[in-house]
């Protein structure tokens, strides 16, 4: 599936290559939710880096989130690069080079209509807002951190995963 997504002001457009475009992952990490998550979490969805157009670029600035270190209290940034227009602040996608063949936009940023999820992940709530209501129910799946299931696993097993011929 095409995605193509925009920043609020226009500067900034772009498109990816998805075959995984069901945002089912719910973010509530710290950072998710201070930078993007006006609901009190951010969601991302998996495109192909290869597959990835940017008109606009110029107007594209990077955040890179730090982290504090478990022992002698030090700062590291984190490899997670949050990309968002330096004009609007939109939002508009990740990327990390640990996983260099992937781009996560943000669903938010998104301007195809997207197909709703069967389900949906809750993850990282151990760092939820206290102010956030989590849905409940038969749909809703709840994480502390992270869910051992990759995005691309959790398409092939609701049968979602959508290969180009």
């Amino acid at each position: 599936m095409k995605l193509e997504g925009s920043c609020h002001c226009a500067a900034v457009h772009f498109s990816v290559e998805s075959y995984t475009p069901y945002p089912f992952n719910y973010c509530y990490c710290s950072v998710c939710r201070k930078t993007a998550g006006g609901g009190g979490f951010a969601i991302n969805i998996m495109g192909e880096a290869n597959q990835f157009e940017v008109k606009g670029m110029k107007h594209v600035a990077v955040y890179r989130a730090k982290f504090r270190s478990n022992k002698l209290g030090r700062s590291r940034l984190g490899s997670c690069r949050r990309h968002f227009c330096k004009h609007c602040a939109s939002y508009l996608w990740i990327s990390d080079p640990d996983w260099p063949e992937w781009i996560y936009p943000f669903a938010s940023a998104i301007d195809t209509p997207l197909p709703k999820p069967p389900e949906r992940y809750h993850l990282m709530l151990q760092s939820a807002a206290k102010w956030c209501g989590i849905p409940t129910g038969k749909r809703e799946q709840h994480f502390s951190r992270y869910p051992k299931e990759s995005i691309a696993q959790w398409h092939h097993r609701h049968n979602l995963y959508q290969q180009r011929d």
